[in-house]
């Protein structure tokens, strides 16, 4: 028997195992790794400026191997759904072929969310302007996968541009024989439609979105029955963020080794990040996860305003995260471990930044009023606590309170945190729970002060009511009233 010859193979430095360089500081993406090349706006986002960057290549070939193989590959990759919620999109799509799905014979929905309405979040919009091929190429390789037979894509309706970019990319894909009847020549039939919205925040949580395509007013439905087994009229359906598709394609050309490759474990791949509040460059850019906060900021931002000692805080995950302090965002990895470990998220991270001139009383103040006119009304624990933390803080804002009401709008918060239908009433009490955890000794100082500015009018009560402060006429008189946003 003839002794084995070894054989050495050089591979890729991104193919490496993670595990083999447990130190590696992750960040500095290559060129080469990056999925939206026209992240800038450099090229054309027409069919064959696409094509040149390689969108459309093999996806005949990828479409063959069958939805099997497409879930493995995306299982492989370890990617995480890019809309917030981080749950592994590999399993999420394998929901779509449970054992059997054959016998359910009907259309099967792909619905796409892009929606975007969370504030600080614009990530979605830069893809639909500048790689608008990547999101339709990565429909229809999604919806083999879960074989669906049409992909819904929910835009917001302030997009009109954007809108229209991909109306036109839609059409030149159907042009060129790309999508519809036997998409490139696969013999697989899909189709894409465009859903505009009407700008309501409520419609990004996926089972409003659904209700909303359906003509009915977009609030959130009860879970079981998921979307997976009765969706979009009734039928199976995934609903999926913008990025998520997007990367899909790449990764499917390149292998779901490849993506796994980048970040640390359990935090796979590239992840575009949009950075707006006070640093000298806002933008939105694309960088391998586990990035830490700091590089991020200084490398790809110019740094924050007034320099990294006058740092306040960040909010790392768009405003539905608490704001993280200063000194944790020292040495903070942007992946969803990281984050959650020092009791924020990753979110879709939108980092805003926040320098010593905030008043981050009236930062998470205006936050409360979003909640509040944004909440669909169905749940009562929303309804009426989104109104109340809006009210309160605008107390807090200038100071109109007693300390112990600090207290009072935490309890406030844990009443309306996990008791709602859908993540909103989540979303309005972590920013307030943030604020009281890492700046509480700005809130007493602003009560302080407010007292020592009204001590005339005696000792500030429960509800901001002065000693003098009466209702006459159902109206409220001789009590300072602390304005809106």
């Amino acid at each position: 028997m003839k002794p084995r010859r070894l054989v050495s193979v050089r591979r890729l430095a991104t193919t490496a195992d993670p595990a083999a360089n447990p130190n590696r500081v992750h960040g500095g993406l290559k060129d080469q790794d990056r999925i939206f090349q026209n992240l800038y706006g450099n090229y054309g986002h027409d069919l064959k400026s696409a094509q040149k960057m390689g969108d459309w290549y093999k996806t005949k070939e990828i479409l063959l191997k069958g939805d099997k193989w497409i879930i493995d590959e995306m299982k492989k990759s370890g990617l995480r759904g890019r809309g917030g919620a981080g749950f592994p999109s590999g399993l999420k799509w394998s929901f779509m072929n449970p054992p059997g799905w054959e016998k359910n014979p009907g259309p099967r929905y792909l619905v796409v969310n892009a929606d975007e309405g969370e504030p600080g979040t614009c990530k979605d919009r830069e893809i639909i302007r500048k790689d608008p091929h990547k999101l339709v190429e990565g429909c229809l390789l999604a919806g083999r996968a879960m074989n669906a037979s049409a992909a819904y894509i929910y835009i917001r309706g302030e997009f009109y541009n954007e809108a229209t970019i991909l109306q036109n990319a839609i059409n030149e894909a159907y042009k060129a024989g790309l999508l519809g009847k036997n998409a490139c020549g696969s013999g697989y039939d899909f189709d894409i439609y465009i859903h505009r919205g009407m700008g309501a925040y409520i419609c990004g949580e996926e089972t409003a979105l659904i209700e909303s395509i359906e003509g009915k007013a977009g609030k959130p439905r009860l879970k079981p029955p998921f979307p997976a087994g009765v969706g979009l009229f009734g039928r199976p359906t995934t609903v999926a963020n913008v990025e998520t598709v997007s990367v899909a394609p790449t990764i499917l050309r390149r292998g779901g080794e490849w993506f796994d490759a980048l970040g640390r474990e359990r935090n796979s791949g590239t992840k575009l990040f949009c950075i707006s509040g006070h640093v000298n460059e806002p933008c939105t850019v694309e960088e391998e996860m586990s990035i830490p906060l700091k590089e991020l900021l200084e490398k790809h931002c110019g740094g924050i305003k007034g320099g990294w000692d006058n740092l306040l805080g960040v909010v790392p995950g768009g405003s539905s995260v608490p704001i993280m302090p200063a000194e944790t965002c020292n040495d903070i990895l942007m992946d969803y471990d990281a984050l959650r470990d020092v009791g924020s998220g990753l979110g879709t991270a939108a980092v805003i930044v926040m320098n010593k001139q905030t008043d981050v009383i009236r930062a998470i103040q205006r936050f409360s009023h979003f909640y509040k006119h944004e909440s669909c009304g169905q749940c009562t624990p929303c309804r009426e606590g989104t109104t109340w933390l809006q009210r309160m803080m605008d107390r807090f804002q200038t100071g109109q309170a007693s300390e112990r009401e600090i207290d009072m709008i935490y309890e406030l918060t844990k009443e309306i945190e996990g008791h709602t239908i859908c993540a909103l009433g989540d979303a309005a009490a972590w920013p307030v729970q943030g604020l009281i955890k890492s700046f509480k000794p700005v809130m007493i100082e602003r009560i302080n002060q407010f007292q020592k500015a009204h001590e005339n009018q005696g000792k500030i009560g429960y509800g901001g009511w002065v000693s003098d402060g009466k209702v006459k006429d159902g109206v409220v008189v001789d009590n300072p009233i602390p304005h809106g946003h």
